[in-house]
């Protein structure tokens, strides 16, 4: 996509339109793509070489409130459940700021809140993102509660 990925787009939509379900439909199987779309908050990854009746009702499930994975998506799912969390540290300043971010405060609205310049905000988050393995404010948030930080 040009001028930004499915990742962010989705990130994206569901921050302006929250109760949106979006699918992502795509060639790609890799266990990076797959966990970044999902954390990104995904309700389905499917697969463009799907049968057009697989596609259908997955598109369908996912309007229906349901969940739609390809088989191959879901057996990463799996393998990445069963995998042992990863160590994750965050200092208590990356803490306070994603727990701002996770109530949908802007950079200058937290900056306000914790006495910090927006670069400095910024800087945190680049932390956070990077200790979490996110893309997105979006990603970073749904990995943290997911690991027990939020």
């Amino acid at each position: 996509m040009p001028g930004l990925d499915g990742d962010e787009a989705t990130a994206r939509i569901l921050a302006a339109v929250p109760a949106t379900r979006v699918v992502i439909l795509t060639t790609y199987e890799s266990d990076d793509a797959i966990l970044s779309a999902i954390g990104a908050g995904a309700s389905g990854y499917l697969l463009k070489a799907a049968p057009e009746a697989e596609l259908l009702a997955g598109i369908r499930a996912v309007a229906a409130g349901e969940v739609a994975l390809a088989p191959s998506v879901s057996r990463v799912l799996v393998r990445q459940a069963a995998a042992p969390p990863p160590s994750v540290q965050l200092t208590v300043r990356e803490l306070d700021v994603l727990r701002l971010v996770a109530t949908g405060s802007s950079n200058r609205e937290i900056g306000a809140a914790l006495h910090l310049g927006e670069a400095t905000v910024k800087s945190h988050l680049l932390h956070v993102f990077a200790k979490l393995g996110a893309k997105s404010r979006t990603g970073a948030v749904t990995r943290a509660r997911d690991l027990g930080l939020l």
